[in-house]
């Protein structure tokens, strides 16, 4: 293998451990290499915490002069609540940097120009794939400014999300159960509906023996604050927003905030009476760059409807809950098979007696 995409394929390794603790930041790993031995390394664990080059430089030390580079992101060229990596790395003396993907921040860039100023060679595009993929997030609230949206359900072979009493729990075994939290652990919100928050009191949190990140923001969508204090997800065990349409009830919003809730208020339409991309804009404005959708079915039918989801997870039960099951989309709208929106299958593995299927959108970038 090259050397150059040998030790990027460990500093991509290295970004990946911040991937629970690292948000609203990137995911940023970074190896020096001296003489074809690494001298020092290291990933950017937490926003406000040393960058990945930072805790590099500082395992290094007197090590690092002389030293290649190899960061997943572009060094920064800016002071936030940490000084610019890019002075860092040419302070130690380091006389290359290869990169894997410039950054697209318009806030953070320059990092290059200053590195070449220096008289530090400076090479981009190595595994840069593996890059944009690891920071696909990311990415996407740089470009569009709002989060990236996982729309995720647990349905039965023929598609029911609960049998026809409307019990629900648990469709799925325990390794798929475990799977979900990993797509709660990897978010920065998770979103669901009154409906499902009065029907099944979820706690809509992070539950993983290993898990050290903070809790996601809950986001229920509850146009006419329905709400009650007693619900789950009124509990202190993570912040919770509820967006509300602009006619709810003003004693029901003033409930809501005495029991600790964030309320906003939104325009009317999309699920709950509320304007999803209006939320959506909202939540990207305050830094939230993922949300996971675990709405009942007219939660995630309103997402998928109007286009705005980036990554669709389906997890396949083993059991079959025929005609009078809950169907997993609603409404009306598709008459014919032509009209009916194509799917792209990124993955496919087995959880127990269960299948996790994962989907794109197969007509648009993600």
């Amino acid at each position: 293998m090259d050397p150059d995409e040998q030790w990027m394929a460990q500093a991509v390794a290295l970004a990946e451990r911040g991937r629970h603790t690292v948000s609203p930041n990137p995911l940023v790993g970074c190896v020096l290499v001296r003489g074809g031995e690494v001298v020092g390394q290291g990933w950017h664990e937490r926003a406000g915490g040393p960058h990945a080059e930072i805790a590099a430089l500082a395992e290094a030390g007197d090590a690092a002069q002389g030293a290649t580079a190899y960061v997943t992101l572009e060094p920064c060229a800016h002071t936030g609540r940490t000084g610019p990596c890019a002075d860092a790395l040419v302070a130690a003396g380091v006389t290359r940097v290869v990169v894997a993907l410039a950054d697209p921040n318009p806030v953070a860039q320059g990092g290059a120009e200053r590195l070449r100023a220096a008289g530090v060679e400076v090479v981009f595009g190595v595994r840069e794939g593996a890059a944009r993929v690891q920071n696909e997030v990311f990415l996407h609230w740089v470009r569009t400014g709002r989060p990236f949206v996982t729309v995720k359900s647990a349905v039965s072979v023929d598609g029911r999300i609960a049998a026809a009493d409307g019990t629900s729990q648990w469709l799925t075994g325990p390794e798929a159960r475990a799977a979900a939290h990993a797509l709660r652990a990897e978010a920065d919100a998770i979103l669901s509906g009154s409906g499902t928050v009065l029907a099944d009191d979820p706690a809509l949190t992070v539950r993983l023996p290993e898990y050290a990140g903070a809790q996601p923001l809950r986001v229920v969508l509850d146009g006419r604050a329905r709400t009650t204090p007693d619900r789950q997800v009124m509990d202190d065990a993570a912040p919770t927003l509820v967006a509300v349409r602009e006619d709810a009830a003003p004693g029901a919003v003033d409930k809501l905030r005495d029991a600790g809730a964030e309320v906003v208020t939104l325009p009317a339409g999309g699920a709950q009476g509320v304007d999803l991309a209006a939320l959506l804009d909202v939540l990207g404005a305050r830094d939230v760059r993922s949300v996971l959708v675990e709405g009942g079915a007219a939660v995630a039918t309103a997402f998928l409807a109007a286009g705005l989801w980036d990554r669709l997870v389906v997890h396949v039960a083993g059991l079959l809950l025929g005609d009078g099951g809950r169907p997993f989309v609603v409404g009306d709208g598709i008459t014919t098979l032509a009209e009916a929106p194509r799917l792209r299958l990124e993955a496919v593995r087995a959880a127990g007696d269960d299948v996790l299927l994962t989907y794109r959108p197969a007509a648009r970038e993600t």
